[in-house]
């Protein structure tokens, strides 16, 4: 079984918890829209973090934020094929994927592009406390270009998107946070993204990044809860 879930930063009682209670395998995989937390701090506390989701033997599939780096700028990741696309992985964390943007893959028989990066809103205050911010939290110009060739040789349509953040036109604004102005955000993700949703048809989109739980039509932002598709 797959189950999509939000954020974690790092959070693996979380993952730990639901696969305790509802008795998930090395069958299951949980996929995590952004910002896992595994790869922010490239240290001790991400090693701690793989260690333990090792132990937990499911299959953790993880879509870009902006609160990590990406793999193929960290020498510890090579390319391997998962589920018809192609993941990056560490040799000694087999079970701990990060996608490829742009890449489609089969997730019990939906077929799936992923999208992932954001801006962060945060990004002065990790600045200026020497906190880790990445450069490469936004998709760039040939990422976007490799998203829009994959949806091109589909044909405009797949059953899943899975990305961080959202079309501009479906941005929460009960989300905002208050301390933060938001003329100063850029939206050149979500503007983009609003032209995949223009073109796309598809039947499920997830997201993270706003961290709430929230569902209209086909959309759906998630955060603390686990989701799955019966169809």
């Amino acid at each position: 079984m797959i189950y999509y879930t939000g954020d974690t930063h790092g959070d693996v009682e979380k993952l730990y918890k639901f696969k305790t209670r509802f008795g998930l395998t090395a069958e299951d995989t949980i996929v995590i829209l952004g910002d896992a937390g595994w790869n922010y701090d490239q240290g001790s506390h991400d090693r701690l973090a793989k260690t333990f989701l090792k132990r937990m033997g499911i299959t953790i599939f993880s879509i870009h934020g902006n609160h990590e780096e990406r793999p193929y700028n960290l020498p510890y990741y090579h390319e391997t094929e998962w589920r018809g696309g192609k993941v990056y992985v560490e040799d000694e964390f087999p079970n701990i994927l990060f996608r490829k943007d742009g890449e489609v893959y089969d997730l019990d028989g939906h077929r799936a592009i992923v999208i992932g990066g954001a801006y962060s809103v945060d990004k002065p205050y990790r600045l200026t406390h020497g906190y880790n911010w990445f450069p490469s939290e936004q998709p760039d110009a040939t990422i976007k270009a490799r998203v829009e060739a994959a949806l091109d040789v589909l044909g405009w349509n797949v059953d899943i998107v899975l990305s961080h953040t959202c079309p501009q036109k479906f941005v929460p604004v009960e989300a905002f946070m208050s301390c933060v102005d938001q003329s100063t955000v850029d939206r050149s993700t979500e503007e983009w993204l609003d032209t995949i949703d223009d073109r796309l048809t598809y039947r499920h989109w997830f997201c993270g990044h706003w961290h709430i739980d929230k569902t209209f039509d086909r959309f759906r932002f998630v955060m603390d809860d686990f989701v799955t598709i019966d169809n």
